[in-house]
């Protein structure tokens, strides 16, 4: 089996091999994993270091890395998507935007999230179709942010075999596990929303919802240390009966993660540069053979577990439950068919299948509706370079206060040359 990893220059690339290499193991595991990427010296540092690491750890999983897409995907059973177009300085861009006009410019949620998915959609399609050409019945694997948007493109655009990839369910889960005391198999998570746009409305615990305990606890003054992200006005989730994924905040306490933002002396874009350069320092050392513990502030935790599970799971005949981004395919009727959502997913080597839930409910079906609008037109506008779609998604984004803004904001984006 051989997974090819576009963007393997990535200081994510290494939790990604680590996992691959644990996966290896098995029968019929991973035997060649190819990296790809455009920046030939960087990605020979990551390819060294991972190399290390699969020597240090006896794994017989065959490395290569090359500079040519098409070689790099040749035969490819997967291909994994974790591309930055731009780079971390388009990402400050961004970020730099959405101040100016006293907006959140988060990667993926706002004005950041457009800007990114204009440079990204093109350059996934591309990906791709060469993968179409000299992988065919490849299973693509998208890592990349905004992941929501990109996997509509992908999936509407380029292949229908395709899955989009986020690590926050599982990390959520993994830490409500932790500080409930139990194994995290043994919760079922009601999951319902767009990426970076989830709520969990159910716990199952042994046939039993443990949800409103969670919740109880969560409005304990304080909260649980361990359960990061999730913080509210006293009553507050109480009345919204769910618990929200840690980017909901954007929507929820807009005033507040912007005050966030803009007191930060760094932007995260800036923060991140930081933190790869020390991890590419790392990399080069040839001592180094193991994974860093540097690596875990470079955020994505789990993403190589996710990774692995779901890709697994396509192997495989009795298949896993797991929540990704896929087709709605009338699993939220709001929603048309042809819209990325992030649900629960049957997964099997027949294919991604979403499993049956209750829609959800006026607490929270206008704010997936409106996102899911600009998440939509975003779409339209990167994949055919219109710019009245563009304009039409700042407009309909609830971030975006008013016409006037988001024409503002529009004429930018043009002058930086993103469509």
């Amino acid at each position: 089996m051989k997974i090819a990893v576009v963007g393997g220059g990535s200081t994510y690339t290494p939790e990604l091999v680590e996992g691959i290499a644990t996966w290896a193991l098995e029968p019929g595991g991973p035997t060649h994993l190819t990296l790809v990427d455009v920046d030939e010296a960087r990605q020979d540092v990551v390819a060294g270091f991972t190399r290390r690491m699969l020597a240090h750890s006896g794994s017989s999983v065959v490395l290569e890395a090359t500079m040519d897409l098409r070689a790099g995907l040749q035969g490819a059973d997967f291909v994994v998507i974790q591309i930055r177009v731009g780079g971390q300085a388009g990402r400050h861009q961004d970020i730099l935007l959405g101040l100016k006009h006293s907006l959140i410019g988060q990667e993926t949620t706002g004005v950041g999230g457009l800007a990114k998915a204009l440079r990204t959609i093109p350059a996934a399609l591309e990906i791709v179709r060469i993968a179409n050409e000299v992988a065919p019945g490849a299973w693509v694997v998208n890592f990349t942010n905004p992941a929501g948007m990109v996997t509509e493109a992908i999936l509407n655009h380029g292949t229908d075999r395709a899955v989009g990839l986020c690590n926050v369910p599982r990390e959520l889960q993994i830490d409500i596990a932790s500080h409930l005391s139990l194994p995290e198999s043994s919760l079922e998570l009601d999951w319902i929303g767009l990426n970076h746009l989830g709520w969990i409305r159910k716990i199952m615990h042994r046939e039993q919802d443990i949800l409103p305990k969670v919740l109880e606890i969560l409005e304990t003054p304080g909260g649980p240390a361990n359960i990061p992200e999730i913080s509210y006005p006293k009553g507050f989730l109480a009345a919204l009966g769910m618990l929200p994924s840690s980017y909901v905040r954007y929507y929820y306490e807009t005033e507040r993660m912007l005050d966030g933002i803009r007191r930060s002396p760094l932007t995260r874009a800036q923060q991140v540069m930081r933190i790869e350069e020390e991890l590419l320092a790392i990399y080069r050392d040839e001592a180094q053979v193991k994974k860093p513990k540097l690596l875990s502030e470079r955020g994505g935790a789990w993403y190589s577990r996710v990774a692995c599970d779901v890709m697994r799971a396509l192997c495989s005949e009795e298949g896993a439950v797991h929540v990704v981004n896929t087709l709605n395919r009338g699993v939220i009727p709001m929603l048309s068919d042809d819209a990325s959502v992030e649900v629960r997913c049957s997964i099997d080597r027949t294919g991604i299948t979403p499993l049956p839930l209750d829609p959800p409910d006026e607490r929270i079906a206008g704010l997936i509706q409106q996102v899911k609008s600009y998440e939509s037109l975003g779409v339209k506008a990167a994949v055919e370079k219109d710019r009245d779609a563009m304009l039409m998604a700042l407009n309909a984004h609830p971030l975006v206060p008013s016409a006037t803004v988001a024409s503002r904001v529009a004429a930018e984006i043009i002058e930086r040359g993103l469509i």
